[in-house]
């Protein structure tokens, strides 16, 4: 094991499994090009309030976490989840040019539920297919290097929106228009370059909703949807972490690299952490990571010197990278082989309806009660998944 510990096995990770983080990577530039200045944009250019991004952005969010269960179960259905994963890539790809042609909030919201529809199209057949294509013993640094390489496109993505923002005098939409390259990039890399494995001869098409097959789910599998879904309260959106480094006064032509630097952090963070995850319990790094959020919600709740935000930031780079490649090798290992899509589904409509409410929670907090109270009530959910974890005595040893 030591030896294991020394040489990661980069080497037994599937080339297409490389190729997949790639495609994410691509998307995520052209994605968080824009969402790291969309809060920005509604509240300085069209005059949305706190409570609005934050209902925009929890809809916007849950919506794809809810679609990834039908696209899930179709995944199942069919053997097949490549020509899926295309199909969302590509929506993702062609909503970007309505940002950059929105005048209203209620263009910005219909842009963001199109985009994020696309997301969870693609979402869970991906992570699926990543399941397929790579052995047990190294899925969770398979999943732990998709969520490196998505990381590098998070911060990549903001990193170029300062650059332009600087160089363009803070002018929105026309930033906006540079998101249709890498996104258009990623659709193509992912049709030329991923080919999944043959869907196997003994496969069935059966509807993965009847009884028979939900049954196959067992308690393992549907404690880790319980305690995902609770930590998802915890986690409301990034645009939080946006609007606090405004109130603490840094130009807003700056402001993209606190997403810079959380994602930054996530991208260093989560192939080691999702390495170890496959040498020791998956449960005690979620424990870690959940210690991290806790520390990153007081450091943000702390209305102090920008180092203090600063280290909030990094705080929840760490616990991204600690937390959310496990809990996707958590469900791979708990899920039946043919109900993977299905089992990321529902997964993923817990955790959309739980996002949904924490960061509506989170807006409304803000407004009646500041920043602090919105952080201070993240640290509390966390806590409470704390517990549940600590105290399931019934949790896998893995």
């Amino acid at each position: 094991m030591k030896s294991e510990m020394k040489h990661p096995p980069l080497r037994k990770i599937p080339a297409a499994v490389w190729i997949l983080g790639f495609v994410s990577m691509l998307m995520d530039v052209s994605s968080e090009l824009i969402h790291s200045l969309l809060p920005l944009f509604m509240v300085t250019s069209l005059g949305a309030s706190a409570l609005m991004v934050g209902f925009i952005e929890g809809l916007a969010q849950s919506t794809a976490l809810i679609v990834k269960i039908f696209s899930g179960m179709l995944s199942d259905y069919l053997g097949k989840r490549k020509w899926l994963a295309v199909t969302g890539y590509a929506l993702g790809a062609f909503t970007k040019p309505v940002f950059a042609l929105a005048s209203s909030i209620d263009l910005v919201l219909t842009a963001r539920l199109l985009d994020r529809v696309g997301k969870g199209i693609r979402g869970t057949p991906r992570d699926a297919l990543v399941a397929d294509l790579t052995p047990p013993e190294v899925r969770g640094a398979a999943f732990g290097l998709r969520q490196s390489l998505d990381s590098v496109g998070a911060f990549v993505g903001p990193l170029l929106g300062v650059g332009l923002m600087l160089l363009w005098a803070n002018d929105f939409r026309a930033v906006f228009w540079v998101a249709v390259i890498p996104g258009m990039l990623s659709v193509l890399l992912l049709i030329f370059g991923v080919s999944e494995p043959d869907t196997p001869a003994t496969h069935k098409r059966t509807n993965p909703l009847i009884m028979a097959n939900l049954r196959r789910l067992d308690s393992r599998y549907w404690w880790v949807v319980g305690i995902g879904s609770i930590f998802t309260l915890a986690r409301f959106s990034e645009a939080f972490l946006i609007l606090r480094a405004h109130d603490s006064g840094i130009p807003i032509a700056y402001i993209p690299l606190v997403l810079v630097l959380m994602s930054m952090v996530y991208a260093l963070s989560a192939y080691p952490f999702g390495h170890l995850s496959d040498q020791i319990s998956r449960y005690k790094l979620l424990s870690y990571g959940l210690l991290m959020l806790i520390a990153a919600d007081i450091a943000l709740a702390i209305n102090g010197h920008w180092s203090v935000l600063l280290l909030g930031i990094v705080f929840w780079g760490l616990h991204m990278g600690a937390t959310q490649g496990i809990l996707a090798a958590l469900v791979a290992d708990t899920a039946p082989d043919d109900l993977r899509g299905t089992a990321f589904g529902f997964f993923n409509l817990a955790s959309g309806i739980a996002l949904l409410a924490a960061s509506v929670i989170a807006g409304w907090l803000w407004d009646s009660f500041g920043a602090s109270a919105t952080f201070l009530t993240g640290a509390g959910f966390c806590g409470i998944t704390l517990l549940l974890v600590t105290l399931n005595s019934r949790l896998s040893p893995r």
